[in-house]
């Protein structure tokens, strides 16, 4: 079953320009992420897709491969599809977030073994929440699974609400994913939907057309990297791991 891992990035960012080619411990922030994919066991190739010549060369000169698309994408699930449209041979596409440098590579490959099941689509992840301000902030996804560990729905709000406290957990969902080629392929061709643009979540997408999402609980710690202030503490994370 071969598998490509793909990076999408870009270089613009309201919140932190020019994001990708922030430095993390004498590297750019892509080529970190490069490297903890790399460690995948299952994932036959690592790419990083963009359309900045300057995150290419970035992540050329650190010995990475990267591959160059179009600019008039608007969303990462378009610019990973002109990707994977390049390697029919594929059976899996791997989806990890140019700003997610911990990300860990043992997480790539259990979303990779899912698809040992063969009606599988699609899979994401997600971690549990403690902190009710985690809870309450918008910018952290959330997610309801059921029994079956598929994801019944995505919310910037609370869900479940808790009428009853303590009686269900709440997850926050991680913007890593897995498909099945030809799923991803059907699956940017798709009109976006009401939901999909009520909250601005793409993956709404595919359960409001009927699909099943299979969602991985993880324990794992993700920092993803969205202001100056994630810059900082994930440097400093990296400066005890190279320390030990």
């Amino acid at each position: 079953m071969k598998t490509i891992c793909i990076i999408p990035a870009r270089y613009s960012s309201t919140r932190l320009p020019g994001k990708p080619l922030k430095d993390i411990c004498g590297k750019p922030m892509i080529c970190r992420v490069y490297e903890r994919a790399k460690n995948s066991k299952l994932a036959d190739e690592i790419i990083v897709a963009t359309d900045d010549e300057r995150i290419f060369q970035a992540v050329e000169k650190n010995s990475g491969r990267a591959m160059m698309t179009r600019a008039d994408h608007k969303t990462g699930t378009d610019r990973l599809a002109e990707v994977a449209e390049k390697f029919p041979d594929a059976e899996v596409i791997v989806n990890v977030q140019g700003d997610e440098p911990l990300i860990e590579a043992s997480l790539i490959d259990e979303l990779i073994e899912q698809f040992a099941d063969e009606n599988l689509q699609m899979a994401t992840v997600a971690t549990e929440l403690f902190d009710e301000e985690e809870m309450k902030n918008p910018n952290n996804v959330k997610v309801v699974i059921d029994k079956k560990n598929n994801a019944l729905y995505f919310s910037r709000s609370l869900i479940p609400y808790p009428r009853n406290a303590g009686k269900a957990k709440v997850y926050k969902h991680i913007g890593i994913y897995a498909y099945r080629r030809n799923f991803l392929l059907d699956y940017a061709k798709m009109e976006p939907t009401e939901l999909e643009k009520s909250e601005s979540l793409e993956q709404l997408r595919a359960l409001e057309n009927g699909f099943k999402i299979r969602v991985i609980k993880s324990d794992c710690k993700f920092i993803g990297v969205d202001t100056e202030e994630d810059l900082k503490l994930v440097n400093e994370i990296y400066q005890v791991v190279v320390s030990e």
